[in-house]
C-alpha cells in the first residue's frame, strides 16, 4: 500500500515533530555526555527544528509538497544548531533530495530516502563514531529497508522500532556512555523525531520507553572539557562551490574534531571543536565566505553554571514580547522590558535569548503573549537556570494577557508568589480580536473572501462577516458572561477611528455594570484586540 504525501499533512508533521522535540528537550539535554557534556542537545535539535517550521510557515498557503520540503531542508541548514542539529539538518536534506517530486511513496521509496540520508550523515561527520546519531540513523535505514516490500507504513513504523532497539544499545558501544548510565542524547533526538514520523505517517502513536534519565556517575566527560581537548565550538554557514569543501574539511579535520560539514548547492553548515579559532575562520576563508560565525568557550560555559547568578545587578525583571507602539508603551509604564516585533520583523530564538541575558537579574518573568513564543522563550531560559536564574515563562497567548499580568505584578512579593499572581491574572482573561482577511480560505467558522471582517474568540476563528463592527461585537457577546466586570479594547491598525467607540456603545446598551477601559495599541493585522475579566 502507498501513501500520498500532502502539503498539509507535512506542515502537520514538521509542527509534530517540533511539539515532540519539546517536550523531550529537558530529558534530552541530561542525557548529553557526548562530545561535550555541555547539556544541550536537545534544546539545539528542538531550535533547528524550529528554524525549519518558521521556514515553511513563511510560505504562501498553496505551497506544493516540493516547495516546502525544499523550504524546510534549508532551514534546517541554515538554522542549525551545534552538532546534533547540524547532523539531524543533513539527515533530513538527503531524505528530501531522494525524496524529489515524488507524492506517492511505496516501501521502497522510504527505505532508499532513510538509507540515503544515513550515508549522508556518515558523510557530513570528520571521524564517524559508533554508539551516537550516526548509529541510530543507520539502524532506521535498516528497519525500513526490512518492511519496504510489506507497506509504507510498515517501513515508517519499521525505521522507528529499529532505531528505539539502537538507541538502547548505544552504552554498549560507547564507554562514555556507559559510565554515565546514559544512553547518546544525539540518537535519542532522532528516536523523538522518527516517533513523530511514524504517528503522523501511520496514525498509530508508537510505544515508547520511560525517559532515559542519567543514572548517578562519578564525573564521565566528553573529550572536549578535560586537560588537551579543544576548547571552542566553532559555527559558522559557508558560500563556496562543491569542489572546495574536501581540502576544507581536510584543513579543518588536522585542526580539532568533532567535524561536520553539510549542505550543498554553494551553502554549507560548517561545525567544528578546536583550540584556533583563528585557523578555522581563515580555512573558511579560503574556502569561500563564511558568515554567521559563532564562537563558544566550553570553559566559559562550565564557569558560569556556578557564577552567574551572583553577578547579576538586578533582582527581578519583566520581560513581554510586544506587537504596537501603544503597547508597548504601556508594558513600559507598568515597569516591563520590552521585546517588540512586527510581522516583517517577528522574534528569533536568538533575539529571545538576547533579551533575557541584557535582563542581567536574578529573577526575570517572562511574558510570550503569543503560543508560539513559548516554547522559544523556555529554550532561551535554559543556560540562565543552569547558572542559577530563576526564569518563568507563563503562558499568555494574548497580548492583552499580558497586560492583565503586568497589572498585578508586584515586586515586593517573593519570586513563586509574584508568578502564581501573574499566571492567575492572565488565566482570568477571556481574550478576543477582529482581523480583516487578506485572502479566500476556510475558516473554523465558514468560508471567507479577501476583505471580509473576521473575529477570534481564544486564538480560534469564530465569526466572519462583512461589517468590522458588527464582528467585534459578536466577539464581546461570545465574552461576556454574567459574572464579567471589565473589558478591555485596544485599538489597532486597519480600523475606523471611532471602533472601539462603538463597540462601548454596544457594550453599554444593557452591561452598564461592566467597566470598559480603551487604550491605543498601535497593533499591526489587527484592528481591535479584546479582552474579557
Amino acid at each position: 500500500m502507498g501513501l500520498t504525501l500532502r502539503p498539509d499533512a507535512f506542515r502537520a508533521w514538521v509542527q509534530l515533530c517540533v511539539e515532540s522535540l519539546d517536550a523531550t528537550r529537558a530529558e534530552i539535554d541530561a542525557l548529553n555526555v557526548f562530545p561535550v557534556p555541555d547539556r544541550d542537545t536537545g534544546t539545539n535539535a528542538y531550535l533547528t527544528f524550529v528554524a525549519g517550521a518558521e521556514a515553511i510557515a513563511a510560505e504562501p498557503p498553496d505551497a506544493d509538497l516540493p516547495a516546502l520540503a525544499k523550504s524546510f531542508a534549508d532551514g534546517l541548514l541554515t538554522g542549525a544548531r551545534g552538532n546534533c542539529g547540524v547532523i539531524l539538518s543533513q539527515l533530513v536534506r538527503a531524505f528530501v533530495a531522494e525524496l524529489g517530486d515524488r507524492f506517492e511513496l511505496t516501501g521502497d521509496d522510504v527505505a532508499r530516502c532513510f538509507a540515503a540520508g544515513a550515508r549522508a550523515g556518515y558523510a557530513a561527520v570528520g571521524r564517524p563514531v559508533e554508539g551516537t546519531i550516526l548509529t541510530v540513523a543507520a539502524a532506521a535505514a535498516e528497519g525500513a529497508a526490512a518492511h519496504a516490500a510489506d507497506d509504507v507504513r510498515k517501513a515508517f513504523a519499521g525505521a522507528a522500532a529499529a532505531a528505539r532497539e539502537a538507541l538502547a544499545r548505544t552504552p554498549m558501544q560507547m564507554e562514555k556512555l556507559a559510565q554515565a548510565g546514559v544512553v547518546d542524547s544525539g540518537g535519542r533526538a532522532l528516536v523523538v523525531v522518527l516517533d513523530a514520523t511514524e504517528q503522523r505517517f501511520t496514525g498509530r502513536v508508537p510505544d515508547r520507553p520511560a525517559p532515559f534519565l542519567p543514572t548517578p556517575f562519578a564525573g564521565a566527560t566528553g573529550d572536549d572539557l578535560v586537560e588537551g581537548g579543544p576548547s571552542y565550538e566553532v559555527m559558522f554557514l559557508l558560500e563556496a562551490d562543491d569542489d572546495r569543501i574536501p581540502p576544507l574539511r581536510a584543513a579543518l579535520d588536522g585542526l580539532g574534531d568533532s567535524l561536520v560539514v553539510v549542505g550543498g548547492d554553494r551553502l554549507w553548515n560548517v561545525h567544528v571543536h578546536v583550540d584556533d579559532v583563528g585557523a578555522v575562520i581563515e580555512a573558511g576563508i579560503a574556502a569561500g565566505r563564511p558568515y554567521r560565525i559563532a564562537v563558544t568557550h566550553f570553559a566559559d560555559q562550565v564557569g558560569e553554571e556556578t557564577a552567574g547568578a551572583q553577578r547579576r545587578s538586578r533582582g527581578r525583571a519583566v520581560i513581554a514580547a510586544v506587537t504596537g507602539s501603544g503597547l508597548a508603551d504601556l508594558c513600559r509604564e507598568e515597569g516591563a522590558d520590552v521585546l517588540e516585533f512586527t510581522r516583517s520583523r517577528p522574534l528569533s530564538a536568538e533575539s529571545m535569548r538576547h533579551a533575557l541575558w541584557a535582563a542581567d537579574a536574578n529573577e526575570i518573568v517572562v511574558l510570550p503573549n503569543n503560543p508560539r513564543f513559548r516554547g522559544l522563550f523556555e529554550a532561551a531560559a535554559k543556560q540562565l537556570r543552569d547558572e542559577g536564574v530563576r526564569v518563568a515563562v507563563i503562558p499568555t497567548h494574548a497580548q492583552v494577557q499580558g497586560l492583565a499580568a503586568l497589572a498585578v505584578h508586584d515586586p515586593g512579593l517573593a519570586f513563586d508568589d509574584a508568578v502564581v499572581a501573574m499566571a492567575s491574572a492572565a488565566a482570568a482573561v477571556k481574550h478576543g480580536a477582529v482581523t480583516v482577511a487578506s485572502e479566500s480560505g476556510i475558516t473554523m467558522a465558514g468560508p471567507c473572501e479577501a476583505g471580509d471582517a473576521l473575529g477570534v474568540v481564544s486564538g480560534e476563528f469564530s465569526v466572519v462577516g462583512k461589517d468590522l463592527t458588527a464582528v467585534a461585537c459578536d466577539v464581546v457577546a461570545t465574552l461576556l458572561t454574567p459574572g464579567a466586570e471589565m473589558v478591555t479594547l485596544v485599538s489597532g491598525a486597519g480600523g475606523s477611528p471611532d471602533l472601539a467607540d462603538a463597540v462601548e456603545a454596544y457594550i453599554r446598551t444593557d452591561r452598564f455594570d461592566v467597566d470598559v477601559v480603551a487604550y491605543d495599541g498601535g497593533q499591526e493585522n489587527y484592528p481591535l484586540f479584546i479582552a474579557v475579566e
